[in-house]
């Protein structure tokens, strides 16, 4: 997916991103909840370790997005695993008191 364009400290350029939202949603609004993911863990606190969906690196919890995943030019590349979702989850409920 492309972040560009992107402000401040914002994951910006080509990355991967791991969708949060149900598919049913993504069709029908023609746009998907995602994180993006970065090749450079530095052990933040919402910083989630990925192993299991094709791209090493770790989801950026706290940067939730809403995007045009088709002017984006979003791709399915692999799936995270059950596990790794439900650590994203709870970490973005932790961040917005959920």
């Amino acid at each position: 997916m492309n972040f560009t364009p992107q402000s401040g400290h914002e994951q910006a350029g080509r990355r991967p991103a791991v969708v949060l939202s149900p598919k049913s949603y993504n069709l029908r609004a023609g746009l998907l909840v995602c994180v993006p993911v970065t090749s450079q863990i530095k052990g933040y606190p919402f910083e989630v370790a990925l192993t299991g969906m094709g791209a090493t690196g770790a989801a950026l919890a706290d940067q939730v997005k809403n995007v045009d995943w088709q002017t984006r030019k979003a791709e399915h590349k692999g799936k995270a695993s059950a596990a790794e979702m439900g650590q994203i989850r709870a970490k973005i409920k932790t961040l917005l008191r959920l």
